[in-house]
Formats: structure tokens, C-alpha cells, sequence
């Protein structure tokens, strides 16, 4: 069986699991509610303070949705909990954002200003110039949206100017030498 798919999910104190038809899971807490339609094939069930993700047979496609069925009902029970956050770091000369109101305005080294608003659900912190904290409580959300802001300038592998995840290591490249 699948290692992830089959370990429970302890709900904490403070959180409600409701599965209803068609395996829709909303999970209270009190951060907030989360939805999710999960497969059909899968059997949710909910055994006094923990949720059990069992599959109907060993077929390869069922084995896969298996552990990806546990991993986002453990994410949403998460989310409602302690939250997600992802941070985001601006490197480079004349690079910075500012937040006005529940806009983020960037400057990137382009001839305007890039605003951006944060979509429903999600906060955004700055902190200083050049660090941008994104939290909610759906990770895909969390994730997606940060992935968005670091789209707007990549980090460039000469001088490693560009938004970077806080994590984010860059591969560095020479640059060009002169002639000999």
C-alpha cells in the first residue's frame, strides 16, 4: 500500500472534517473553511479524531491517487490550523515593492510601476523594501500566487537580480572575460 496514502489524519482540536456525497470534504477551523472535491474511487471516512484515505484495489492510477487524496486532506486540515506562508526576496539595484492599501507595487527596473492585488484569500506582508510575505490558508493559492509574483522578474543567473524565493538558492554563471 501506499506509505503516505494509508497513515491517518489526526484532526485537532478546534477543526471539523464533513464528508459529504461525491467525497466533497469542507474542513473547519479556525483559520477559516476549505473545500475540495477529491476522486470519486477513494473511501473517506472519518473515525473519531482521525480520517482514513483507504483505495478500492491496486491498480497503478488508484495507487497514485491514493497518497495525493491523504496530502490534501492533510493540507486543508493544516491550512485551517497554522496557515501557509511562502517568502519571497527582490534583489537588485532600484528593485523594490511597497504595499498600498491591497495593492503591491513593484518596481523592477521596467519603465512603470507593476502593481499587482492580492486575490481573495490571500494576505500580503512587506517587510522593509525587498521581502514579500504571502499567507493563506490553501496552499495551492499560497503557492500559485507567489509563483506569479516571482514571474513578473525571474532571478537572472549573472548578478542574481530578479524576485527569489527566500529558500532559493540561484546558479550562478561567470560572466565574460577579456582578451588575452
Amino acid at each position: 500500500m501506499s506509505r503516505i496514502g494509508r497513515m491517518p489524519i489526526a484532526i485537532p482540536a478546534g477543526v471539523t472534517v464533513d464528508v459529504a456525497e461525491n467525497n466533497k470534504v469542507t474542513v473547519k477551523g479556525p483559520k477559516g473553511t476549505l473545500e475540495r472535491v477529491l476522486p470519486a474511487e477513494m473511501d473517506i471516512k472519518v473515525e473519531g479524531a482521525q480520517i482514513v484515505v483507504s483505495r478500492p484495489n491496486d491498480l497503478k492510477k488508484m495507487k497514485s491517487l491514493h497518497g495525493l487524496t491523504r496530502t490534501l486532506i492533510a493540507n486543508m486540515v493544516t491550512g485551517v490550523t497554522e496557515g501557509f506562508k511562502k517568502v519571497l526576496e527582490i534583489n537588485g539595484v532600484g528593485y523594490r515593492v511597497q504595499k498600498q492599501g491591497k495593492k503591491l507595487v513593484f518596481s523592477l527596473g521596467f519603465s512603470h510601476p507593476v502593481e499587482v492585488e492580492d486575490p481573495e484569500g490571500l494576505t500580503t506582508e512587506v517587510e522593509g523594501q525587498n521581502k514579500i510575505t504571502v499567507i493563506g490558508i490553501d496552499k495551492e493559492k499560497v503557492g500559485q500566487f507567489a509563483a506569479e509574483l516571482r514571474e513578473l522578474r525571474k532571478p537572472e543567473p549573472y548578478k542574481g537580480k530578479g524576485i527569489k524565493y527566500e529558500s532559493e538558492t540561484i546558479r550562478r554563471k561567470a560572466g565574460k572575460t577579456g582578451k588575452k
